[in-house]
Formats: structure tokens, sequence, C-alpha cells
């Protein structure tokens, strides 16, 4: 018997007598059937199952991981697992046990790395903007400061996955609309939260950043994110609408509740040199939705692969890596959560454009791609157990601290 037979038949036993958890029976699925209805899923709670299965792929068989999720039942919802602030991370394993889900996945992709930066701290934030627990946490980076693959034509780094108060999944956009209002006049507010300002810009930064340094937000431009760090720069903290303190350059630790720090590079910064101490300013910002009527319980970013069941045109169909995804079906009411294996057997992974094309066969009408690599994990609690386990093998070994993922809740 082979060493594949040997793994199968063991996932027959194992269902058989409901003694291991999500090991399944059969090889490859290549069918079209949905997720929740295709046999050997097996249930971790009330609308949610999980499943895991050999995939061919252009560069070798690879093996993936898929949660199946309804929200048709009101006992089921998802939500943002993240640390608390935006530049701070944590094992999505601990983000999910913190947060009392049943499952979840890695989310969007993150400033990882400052090595073209000497001496400027990476500050761990994600790119794409985001919304917990209805709230705004955060807007998205220039596209020329973003971490990962590129961006498939078209696609722009404001894109999100979220579920709204609707209860709906949808992927859409979330752009920064934002003003700074002062003596002189009003400031465009271009960044909330952010690890990377546009250029000639003023962003805002509040409680909801956590403790990691500013500089970071005044190095690279709009087009190329290793350019040099700006040397015109300045810094105003806000507190009950006046200005408390200014300073030349960004700097570090927390942002008191309640205040704001406004942080301007170039022409920005010459806009906040103009302030001084004892000053009123309003500081005012909201993420608008493609429609401005939708309302998100949360969102997150990544890119879009998958739209109305067609791939986008342009998606590499060459480089092959460990993924994770996120498939929306039955209008918005079911998820597919899609995590590929790390592990040495496995790891020449999936194409960008097979990303989509298994998320079209899973049943997915859109798909939305994730960070991947040594971020990629899928995390699972097995009926009766009260934490997760890792249920995927991460590529580095082991798992990777990440800023932000998606967490499954289902209530018994």
């Amino acid at each position: 018997m082979t060493h594949r037979h040997r793994r199968l038949a063991a996932g027959r036993t194992a269902l058989t007598v409901l003694t291991a958890f999500g090991v399944l029976a059969g090889a490859a699925l290549t069918g079209a059937a949905p997720a929740a209805a295709v046999p050997g899923a097996a249930a971790l709670a009330p609308g949610v199952t999980y499943r895991q299965f050999d995939l061919p792929a252009a560069k070798g068989t690879t093996h993936v991981h898929v949660l199946g999720v309804d929200l048709r039942d009101p006992r089921v919802r998802l939500d943002l697992l993240h640390p608390g602030a935006v530049a701070a991370r944590s094992p999505v394993s601990a983000l999910a046990d913190a947060a009392g889900a049943v499952a979840g996945v890695n989310g969007d992709f993150f400033n990882i790395t400052e090595t073209q930066h000497p001496g400027v701290e990476a500050t761990g934030a994600s790119v794409g903007p985001m919304i917990a627990r209805g709230r705004v946490v955060k807007a998205a980076v220039p596209r020329g400061q973003r971490f990962g693959p590129a961006l498939p034509p078209g696609t722009t780094t404001e894109a999100v996955f979220g579920v709204g108060t609707d209860r709906r999944a949808r992927l859409d956009r979330l752009t920064l609309l934002g003003s700074v209002r002062t003596p002189a006049g009003q400031v465009p507010l271009r960044g909330l939260n952010q690890y990377a300002l546009p250029v000639n810009s003023v962003g805002a930064f509040t409680a909801q950043w956590g403790g990691a340094s500013r500089v970071r937000a005044t190095c690279g431009t709009d087009t190329e994110r290793a350019a040099a760090c700006s040397r015109d720069t300045y810094e105003v903290t806000v507190r009950q609408g006046r200005v408390v303190a200014a300073s030349r350059t960004p700097g570090r630790g927390p942002v008191a509740a309640g205040a704001t720090v406004l942080v301007g590079r170039e022409a920005g910064a010459q806009r906040l040199r103009k302030l001084s101490v004892g000053e009123r300013v309003t500081v005012r910002h909201r993420l608008v939705a493609a429609d401005p009527r939708t309302r998100y319980r949360f969102a997150l970013g990544g890119y879009p692969v998958l739209r109305g069941g067609r791939p986008l045109p342009g998606l590499d169909g060459t480089t092959a890596a460990v993924r994770t995804a996120v498939g929306i079906a039955a209008g918005g009411r079911r998820l597919l959560l899609l995590a590929v294996d790390g592990a040495p057997a496995y790891r020449s992974g999936l194409t960008i454009a097979e990303v989509a094309g298994e998320m079209r066969r899973l049943g997915a009408v859109d798909a939305f791609s994730l960070d991947g690599g040594g971020s990629t994990t899928l995390v699972a609690r097995a009926p009766g157990r009260r934490t997760v386990s890792v249920r995927n093998h991460p590529s580095g070994g082991a798992e990777r601290p990440v800023p932000n993922g998606i967490g499954v809740f289902s209530a018994p």
C-alpha cells in the first residue's frame, strides 16, 4: 500500500469512528459542487464545515484545507481577528482563541520588513483598509508601497473583502474621506493609521495605531516602496480639538486615547508647520464603500481574483506559491476559506490563476486573495474542544505572527 493510500484509508477509518477531526475520505475534488454539500466535509459547529484534499496543479500535486461557512444560519458570523493595534502581530491561533472563534485564516499582506530603510522599524501594519466590529481602524497605503505579489490590472490597495451589517459578504473598495480643519483653512486627510503616506500629504494616527514608530509613514513614494525616507516632515498632536505638541520628526509610542497625531511629509509638513500650540483643529475621517449606503461589520484588504464567476484578466498563471483565499457564493451568504498546505511535499502550491479557478470549481462566484507564503494559516476547533489547532502546515515550520485575519464564530 502506498503512503497516499495509507493516508486515505486512515482518513476513512477516522471519520467512521468520529475520533479524528477533519481527515477526509477520497481523493482530490474536481467537481463544482458547493463545499458544504460535498460528502466528507466534517461539521465543526453549526453552519461551519472543514475538509482537506489533494489538488492537481501545474507545478505538481498540492494539498488544500477548506472551511465552509453558512451565514444563512443565524448562529454563525464572521468578524475580524486582530491583536488590538494596527502596528502589532500575533499568530492566527492566538487571535482566534482570544476572540472565541471556532475557526479562522490569516488576512491581509503587511509591512513585514524594512531592509530598504536601515534603522527604520518595520511596523507589522497591514496594507489595506480595516474595519473591526463596525469601527473604522485604518485606510490603505499607496499602491507602490504595498507588500505582496503584483496586483492584477485594474485593482487597487483599497480593495476589501468584508461582511456588512446585513450579514452578506461582498468584495468592495473602501476609500478614505477625511479633512483637517485649521484656522488657515482645510487640509485633505490622506492617511489613517497606515505605515505609508502619499507624498505631500497629511495622515492621522489614533490610539488604534499602537506604539510603533511613525517614521515609516514618511518613507518611500507613491510608486517606489524602497525610495528614501523624506527629510521634510512634521508632526503635531491634537487633543480635545486643540494642538498640544509639535515635532520636526515623527515620533513613536502609544497615542493617548482621544488624541490624534497628525504626520505630514513635504507639502503636508509645510501645512502643519503653520499650526501653533493652542490653535483649534478638527480632524474628520471615514471609509466610504463603492455604494455609500453599505455599512460593514468587518473588512480587510487583499485583492480580487474572481468576479461574477470569471477570473480577473491578467492573473499570474506562472508563479506557484502557498496561498490563502476567501470565496463568496449564494449571494454573499455562503463562504469558502481556503489555505494551501505548506508541507515540503506540497510546497509547489498554486498560481493566482489556479486559485481563482479552484474557487470557481468549489462554487464561489467571487474570490479574494489574502496573504500567503509563511503567513498562510488555517485554524479550527475540533468539536468539544475549547481551543483551535493549526490544520495546515505553515511553510516556515511554525505560525507566523500576522496583523489580522478572518474569524469564524458559531453559537451552540
